[in-house]
């Protein structure tokens, strides 16, 4: 395989014509497939029309990120965006390498000397921490390492989780928050027909929690979850769900008003108020499992000598200068396990530029910066990555068009100052010992999880999340 050929034609406002463009894209969930996407698209566009390989990789051996490990399974709605991005993996100019972890398998610099340009679209895999004491009590969790588990993701375990906690306490008021409190509020038998793996479901049917406590630091105004999501707690049968009218009141806790200003200007806001509203007129109902929905109240203390017996949380308010303030008044939450659910961040990549502030890889448009500010020749970034975890999954898409553009915009001048030939990416593999899990291989996984659908009788698929497992069917032995 002989280095790509370019030409350099100033056409489209300085954007180069391609004969045949080489990325690599770090990263298969949302962002990355859809950088994939945007690049094939863009690159046709071009007058001449050029073309442009792009190789996926991911250190798991599975593609789609997020949208397989991080949506929760009675959601399939949002998970059939799955089926968009195969379309993307299944494109001629797309291949998916899976199993290659960039700082264990190869080096940033051997992506450089591979490809014409690398975006790195890793996403956020970490949560924040709530920094008090007893956050790392046994039975203190990050809500991340629950929802890998329920999706079945490769990091984590089938014995990640025994649910023998009768109350559980779940901070934070954002999506991620409301799905670990569904999936622990709701009937487990309703998960039967979803992916959810087979010992997660077992786990599920086993659990003892009976009670869950969803906490906000501040008021409903300013709560993060969407009213579509919300409104799916107070549809889980047999649950008795409860607000506090106090809690409600936006004036009692905001003497500026501008929780008050929110919920007039905010659609999203008004609708979760008009939910919340309704629900603490609702009488109390003899629920196998009650959820409680909380405001006002900031975590000081996870309780418990050798495991979690408690949170103990200061009730809150805005001062009149609209300053986030505890009131100096107490309360402790009867609970046997916590969940934090206060916001995520991306973790820095092997070699590449990360701003710990901000946790991101800084970047003016998708060009990631070196320490001095200037763009680095060929490096790019999109997603989380890039901006934070900010949107939907659908915001990646628009975010990842912006880099590409950026991307091509600069080939003139990137292409015009040489360098050395391009070390085929495959080469390098085979000189490290590492071989990469294909499409055609991933697909063995999806055949598997449908055929083990059918054996327990369970929906379309059954996730298989045992690593070995997967590597098994991803390669399976010469024999």
């Amino acid at each position: 395989m002989t280095p790509a050929e370019k030409t350099l034609e100033e056409e489209n406002g300085g954007v180069a014509s391609v004969t045949t463009l080489e990325v690599a894209v770090v990263g298969s969930g949302p962002a990355g497939i859809y950088t994939a996407e945007a690049l094939i698209k863009q690159v046709a566009a071009l007058a001449p029309a050029g073309t442009v390989r792009v190789d996926v990789l991911d250190r798991l051996p599975t593609p789609y990120g997020l949208v397989r490990y991080g949506v929760a399974p009675d959601h399939p709605s949002i998970r059939s965006i799955a089926d968009y991005l195969r379309g993307v993996l299944e494109h001629p100019g797309v291949r998916f390498l899976g199993g290659v972890h960039l700082g264990d398998d190869v080096t940033r610099e051997d992506l450089l000397a591979s490809y014409d340009a690398v975006v790195y679209a890793t996403g956020a895999m970490r949560d924040r921490r709530m920094g008090i004491p007893g956050e790392d009590l046994p039975g203190s969790y990050a809500a991340t390492d629950f929802v890998n588990w329920y999706c079945g993701h490769p990091d984590s375990s089938a014995e990640a989780f025994t649910l023998d906690a009768e109350s559980v306490a779940v901070v934070g008021v954002g999506n991620v928050a409301v799905d670990v409190a569904r999936i622990l509020a709701k009937d487990p038998a309703a998960l039967r027909t979803t992916d959810v793996p087979q010992s997660v479901l077992e786990a599920l049917m086993a659990s003892k929690v009976r009670e869950v406590h969803m906490i906000g630091r501040r008021g409903p105004a300013q709560a993060k979850f969407t009213t579509k999501e919300l409104r799916e707690l107070g549809d889980l049968a047999d649950v008795d769900i409860g607000v506090r009218p106090g809690e409600l009141d936006l004036d009692a806790f905001d003497p500026t008003g501008q929780s008050g200003q929110l919920a007039e200007s905010d659609r999203r806001v008004r609708g979760n108020l008009a939910v919340l509203r309704d629900w603490a007129e609702r009488p109390a109902a003899a629920g196998a499992r009650k959820l409680a929905v909380r405001f006002w109240l900031r975590p000081v203390e996870v309780e418990g000598a050798e495991r979690v017996s408690g949170l103990t949380v200061e009730h809150t308010r805005l001062d009149e200068q609209g300053r986030f303030t505890g009131t100096g008044e107490y309360e402790t939450i009867p609970a046997q396990m916590v969940f934090r659910s206060v916001g995520y961040q991306s973790v820095p990549l092997a070699g590449v530029p990360f701003d710990e502030n901000t946790a991101t890889v800084p970047n003016a448009e998708g060009r990631v910066l070196g320490p001095d500010g200037t763009p680095l020749p060929g490096e790019y970034v999109a997603g989380w990555l890039k901006r934070g975890p900010t949107g939907v999954v659908g915001t990646n898409k628009s975010d990842a068009a912006g880099t590409v553009r950026s991307l091509l915009a600069d080939r003139p001048a990137q292409a015009a100052g040489g360098g050395p030939p391009r070390r085929p990416f495959t080469e390098v593999l085979a000189a490290r010992g590492v071989q990469p899990v294909s499409y055609i291989d991933w697909l063995r996984v999806e055949a598997a999880e449908a055929e083990l659908a059918g054996a327990l009788g369970r929906g379309e698929r059954v996730k298989i999340g045992d690593r070995g497992a997967i590597e098994a069917l991803c390669r399976p032995s010469a024999d």
